[in-house]
């Protein structure tokens, strides 16, 4: 017979199966001078979970004048993910991470990662 896990701090578990996400240092490679020229350095792959764009979110975010496109859970790591990273997911599509929030009582500790999704460098 399965059981689930005992949690005495009745904190809830937490699943990352809905897809891979990979994490970008984005780094100017150009010559000083020139065009701004990306090169990303892959910083770390996480599995993740897909979570509700919430109304709070949405209309935050419409008076910031961007439009976020995904919400992903992914598993707290000893990388730095900061604003300034660069996501992309299994299917190839690129985000740029807007905010970054740590995520109470859950188990194993989690972050959402707050994505706006850009071509070329420039916001959708």
């Amino acid at each position: 017979m399965w059981k689930a896990a005992h949690r005495p701090d009745h904190k809830i578990s937490q699943s990352y199966n809905d897809g891979v996400v990979t994490i970008y240092h984005i780094d100017d490679a150009a010559a000083p001078g020139y065009q701004p020229k990306e090169q990303p350095t892959k910083l770390v792959t996480l599995n993740y979970e897909n979570r509700r764009v919430g109304v709070q979110r949405y209309y935050d975010a419409k008076q910031a004048q961007t439009t976020v496109s995904r919400v992903l859970r992914v598993q707290h790591t000893a990388t730095e993910i900061t604003p300034q990273n660069k996501a992309v997911t299994e299917d190839g599509h690129e985000y740029r991470i807007d905010l970054i929030q740590f995520v109470p009582d859950v188990y194993p500790p989690s972050d959402d990662l707050t994505l706006v999704a850009y071509r070329q460098g420039a916001p959708l």
